[in-house]
C-alpha cells in the first residue's frame, strides 16, 4: 500500500500548497482535493501541480452534475499536463440537497450518468471524435434540439497520457458495481475493513466479472486519522471524529435520501442511525453524535498504540485497500509517517 491524504477544503489553497510539499517530502503518495460548495477543487489542483512534483493529485471528488462530460474531460486534460502525468480524475454524484439546492440540476440517474461520462472522456482522452448516442448524454446535439450546426470534434492538445485514471465515489450496490466494472479505482467513505466485504463483496465480484483486463486491477483508496499514541489520546481523537460522522449520517440528505445512514444501517448500526438521524435533523447534534458507535470509530481510526495501527493497516489491506489514507496528527508527524509508510508497504 501507498500512503494518500486528503486536503482540508476550508483553508486557502495557497496554504494547501505549503502542506502539500511538506507531505510529499515526507512521503506521502497522494492527495486529493475535495469539492463541495466552497472553493472550487480545480484551482487548488492546478496550484499544487505547480507546486509539488512527485506525488499523486487527484480530486476527490467532481460531482457528475456539476459540468458537461467533455469539459470534465478537458479539465482532466489539462491538469495531467501541468502535473506532467500525475493526475486522477475522482468522481462522485453527491447527493441531492447539493445538486439540486447548489446546482440548480436535477440529481436524476446516476450510475447511467457516470458510465456515459467515463465513455465520453476516454473518447476525448484518446483524441477520438467524441460521439456518443447515449441515453443521457448525445454528441453532437441533434438536429431537432439545436441549430443542427452541431458536428463531431476531437480533442485539439496531444495528451500527456491518453488513460487518465478514474476513481468513482461510490456507496449504493450497483453503483460499486459499476465502479469494480469501469472504473481505475474506489473511493469509499466510512469503510469500515472489517465489514466491508460483507457489504460490497458481492457488487465488487459482480463488476469485476466484467472488468476489462487492461484496467488492472482495481485501486481503492481508505483509512482514517493516524497517530501513535497512549489510549487516553487515542480516546479523545475517536470521540473527535463523532461530529463529521453524525453530520453525515444524520444531516447529509433527507430521510429515505441519505447513502452514509444507509450505510451504517448495513453495517450493522441500523437503530443507532436511525436516531442520529432524527436528533441531528431536530438540532440535538451533540446527542447524536454521543450515539455513532465506539466500535466503529476504533475500526476505522488509525490511532492507538504501534501493535494496534500495524493491525488496522493490516485490516485494510485484507480489504482491498491499496492506497491507506492517512490523516496524521499530534507531534513527530514525520515520524508517524516514516513509520506507516514502512508497514504500508
Amino acid at each position: 500500500m501507498k500512503l494518500a491524504m486528503a486536503m482540508s477544503y476550508n483553508g486557502n489553497p495557497r496554504d494547501a500548497a505549503q502542506e502539500a510539499q511538506d507531505l510529499e517530502a515526507a512521503g506521502v503518495d497522494l492527495i486529493w482535493v475535495p469539492e463541495l460548495y466552497g472553493f472550487d477543487a480545480i484551482s487548488a489542483l492546478g496550484f499544487l501541480a505547480a507546486k509539488t512534483s512527485t506525488m499523486q493529485l487527484m480530486s476527490g471528488i467532481l460531482p457528475i452534475y456539476s459540468r458537461t462530460p467533455t469539459l470534465m474531460a478537458m479539465t482532466a486534460a489539462g491538469l495531467d499536463a501541468l502535473s506532467e502525468g500525475r493526475f486522477n480524475l475522482g468522481l462522485g454524484v453527491s447527493g441531492p440537497q447539493v445538486i439540486e439546492g447548489w446546482h440548480g440540476v436535477k440529481f436524476d440517474a446516476p450510475i447511467g450518468r457516470t458510465r456515459e461520462i467515463m465513455d465520453i472522456c476516454r473518447q476525448v482522452w484518446r483524441r477520438e471524435k467524441v460521439t456518443i448516442d447515449g441515453k443521457y448524454y448525445t454528441l453532437p446535439l441533434p438536429e431537432d434540439q439545436g441549430t443542427g450546426l452541431g458536428k463531431p470534434l476531437k480533442m485539439i492538445n496531444h495528451m500527456v497520457r491518453p488513460d487518465i485514471p478514474i476513481y468513482l465515489a461510490s456507496l449504493g450496490p450497483k453503483n460499486v458495481e459499476l465502479t469494480a466494472e469501469a472504473a481505475t479505482g474506489w473511493l469509499p467513505i466510512f469503510f469500515h475493513p472489517d465489514k466491508a466485504m460483507d457489504i460490497w463483496g458481492e457488487s465488487l465480484e459482480k463488476g469485476m466479472a466484467k472488468r476489462d483486463a487492461s484496467l488492472g486491477p482495481l485501486e481503492m483508496i481508505a483509512g482514517g486519522t493516524l497517530s501513535i499514541c497512549d489510549e487516553d489520546t487515542a480516546q479523545r481523537l475517536r470521540d473527535q471524529q463523532r461530529g463529521i460522522t453524525a453530520l453525515y449520517v444524520g444531516g447529509m440528505g433527507a430521510k429515505g435520501k441519505n447513502f452514509y445512514n444507509d450505510i451504517f444501517c448495513r453495517y450493522g448500526y441500523e437503530d443507532q442511525a436511525t436516531k442520529i438521524q432524527e436528533l441531528y435533523l431536530s438540532g440535538r447534534r451533540e446527542e447524536a453524535e454521543a450515539l455513532v458507535p465506539d466500535d466503529f470509530l476504533a475500526a476505522t481510526q488509525l490511532v492507538g498504540d504501534e501493535g494496534f495501527v500495524r493491525d488496522r493497516i493490516e485490516s485494510y489491506r485484507a480489504a482491498g485497500v491499496t492506497w491507506l489514507q492517512v490523516h496524521p496528527v499530534g507531534e513527530n508527524r514525520v515520524e508517524m509517517l516514516d513509520k506507516v509508510k514502512s508497514w504500508a508497504a
